[in-house]
């Protein structure tokens, strides 16, 4: 895997966490290779990371083994189409990082049978604590398999997934959830401020109680049932918070809100996949 030439095209915060990331692990930066229209952005990756950056897709996978496709998924069809001469008979990987893009997209626009692997990672993959969930196609071998996933353990924890229509359900869940636990956590923030808290001391007690909740779950042999019901002592103060939300029906709320996420994804897919 260190001995691989991997290029990432498009410098955006996931790009440069994969950069971070594999130099950390050990990969070398000659190995390394960036790509973006933006000649700021490839500036900043080069200054930041000292690996190669280029404003040329075909010349940057010319002589890579792996390609990430870091770019948003409304342009994620010009981009592949764009490296169908290169990629021809290619016995390159590809790794999509897009949301919405389904496998048979890319074989479809590059009219070749190639190996891609599809990744839903999430922004915590920033700072090295991603969860990200893997679906490879049937060109995919177990070497360039096994290769994804160290990229991607390089900024967090990853699981395969048996099918790629549960790609939907993993961007509603590990995709967009940083967002309901930043918009649960506002909340209550928000409300601790109400009660009278200072700022400093309402976002202090409010990101640490999340993150230590977090570690908890993680390490506990415990499902999250059983560790919600050590802390609801029968008559206390976190009962009577944990009945206001079963009265409030959260349980379905998030359920919903979820289900809506799912939605958009697989309409993503189907608007993307044209």
């Amino acid at each position: 895997m260190k001995d691989c030439n991997i290029t990432l095209i498009g410098c955006g915060n996931m790009s440069r966490s994969l950069i971070g990331g594999l130099i950390n692990d050990g990969v070398k930066k000659e190995h390394l290779l960036a790509t973006d229209p933006d000649a700021k952005q490839r500036l900043d990756i080069t200054a930041q990371f000292g690996v190669t950056t280029l404003e040329s897709n075909e010349k940057a996978v010319e002589n890579a083994d792996i390609i990430v496709l870091a770019v948003k998924p409304q342009v994620m069809r010009q981009v592949v189409s764009g490296l169908a001469i290169v990629l021809k008979n290619s016995s390159k990987m590809l790794i999509s990082i897009a949301a919405g893009v389904r496998l048979t997209s890319f074989t479809k626009w590059l009219d070749t049978p190639i190996a891609v692997i599809r990744v839903m990672p999430n922004t915590p993959a920033l700072i090295q604590s991603g969860a990200a969930a893997l679906f490879a196609n049937e060109h995919a071998s177990d070497i360039q398999k096994n290769n994804t996933e160290v990229i991607m353990r390089s900024v967090g924890t990853i699981t395969w997934l048996d099918s790629e229509d549960l790609m939907d359900a993993v961007t509603a869940l590990s995709g967009s959830g940083p967002a309901y636990f930043f918009y649960f956590m506002e909340s209550m923030e928000k409300s601790a401020r109400a009660m009278g808290l200072s700022n400093e001391d309402a976002s202090l007690l409010t990101i640490e109680t999340a993150l230590g909740a977090a570690k908890m779950a993680s390490l506990s042999h415990y499902d999250l049932s059983e560790l919600r019901k050590q802390v609801t002592s029968p008559g206390g103060t976190t009962e009577q918070a944990i009945i206001k939300f079963q009265q409030g029906d959260l349980g379905q709320l998030v359920h919903e809100a979820m289900s809506a996420a799912k939605q958009r994804a697989i309409e993503l897919s189907q608007r993307f996949g044209e």
